[in-house]
């Protein structure tokens, strides 16, 4: 049996479906996604996995009941960017790399290496924010952003 694993859960409840703009066909509404609800990544080892990012990224494991709360992010942008397959900030051996909001980059990283964690502080501020790229213990890219604030 393959097992998946869920690293972030977003409910959204009792908002109506999203409309966007009218398209090019004759006029017609097409409905669209509200957001995220879930990343499910398969994994050698789920439970240590999901203990990983609970203690390290405070990403809630999830909910065994359905009184249990999941993990619920903060709003902000999300981007999603199927990226050539040349691209280098993806490792060849994998398919995705997860993005993560932050609000102190630097103390998240400080947090990160004394909990023994392997972490790159990216030293340019770029005109979105700062960037540090992490793994977890299966080899899965992480990066994290501290959003630059307009």
């Amino acid at each position: 049996m393959r097992a998946y694993l869920a690293v972030c859960a977003l409910f959204t409840l009792g908002v109506s479906p999203a409309v966007s703009a009218q398209s090019s066909d004759a006029g017609a509404q097409r409905e669209t996604a509200l957001g995220i609800g879930g990343l499910f990544v398969r994994a050698k080892d789920p439970a240590a996995l999901t203990a990983w990012y609970d203690k390290h990224l405070g990403i809630n494991p999830v909910p065994t009941s359905y009184d249990d709360k999941p993990w619920v992010q903060e709003a902000g942008p999300t981007i999603f960017s199927p990226m050539p397959d040349a691209a280098t900030m993806i490792p060849k051996d994998k398919s995705w790399m997860l993005n993560l909001r932050v609000a102190d980059i630097e103390a998240f990283v400080t947090q990160l290496k004394a909990d023994g964690v392997a972490v790159e502080l990216d030293p340019t501020t770029y005109p979105n924010g700062r960037f540090a790229t992490l793994a977890d213990p299966e080899g899965n890219p992480i990066q994290l952003l501290e959003p630059k604030l307009p």
